[in-house]
């Protein structure tokens, strides 16, 4: 079957490091992004409701959608399992709109794989203890040496994607992320 074509930039970085607020923002300014709304087994935080920034589902229904061809791809994170699904990009791509979403590692590595158009943005923290502070501000602190560890290597891999910003201050990172942006839009 012919995969479907359209663009897709991605967010790559450690958990903490702000790619969802960068996503949140360019969703409020740009009209032709989509965002990929991933399935998780996680258990919802606090202020997240189904839809929003995931929809929850059990670890049954989970394995139930992988074995249904359902993802595109699908990886474990600190334990839980996350899962990008076909239909909302092929919706997004048949609207026209930019596919844009955060995703770990590995799953930009599928993605590469799958759409080497994909453009990626590996957004970095300034420090691990400005990383460390985020994670505990949002109240992540139960697995913070899990996340720590995984950050250091999420940030070894940096390299191998095509853009890369440091979060240090946050308008001036999404202003150069916005420069990013304009050149997508520019190429559509």
């Amino acid at each position: 079957m012919k995969r479907p074509h359209g663009k897709i930039l991605i967010l790559i970085g450690p958990s903490g490091v702000g790619k969802s607020s960068f996503i949140e923002r360019i969703l409020k300014e740009e009209a032709n992004f989509c965002d990929i709304i991933t399935y998780t087994t996680r258990d919802p935080r606090a202020g997240e409701k189904e839809g929003d920034p995931y929809h929850f589902v059990s670890q049954e229904k989970f394995e139930k959608l992988k074995s249904q061809d359902f993802f595109v791809e699908t990886a474990s994170v600190h334990g839980k399992f996350y899962g990008t699904p076909w239909d909302q990009i092929r919706n997004a791509w048949k609207q026209k709109k930019i596919v844009i979403m955060d995703v770990d590692v590995q799953g930009a590595r599928h993605f590469k794989k799958e759409f080497p158009h994909a453009v990626t943005v590996f957004l970095a923290p300034p420090s691990m203890d400005a990383l460390r502070n985020r994670i505990e501000r949002r109240g992540s602190v139960s697995n913070i040496e899990v996340r720590l560890q995984t950050a250091l290597k999420e940030m070894a891999a940096a390299q191998d994607f095509d853009h890369h910003l440091i979060n240090d201050e946050f308008e001036p990172a999404y202003r150069q992320f916005r420069k990013l942006i304009e050149k997508l839009l520019k190429n559509q």
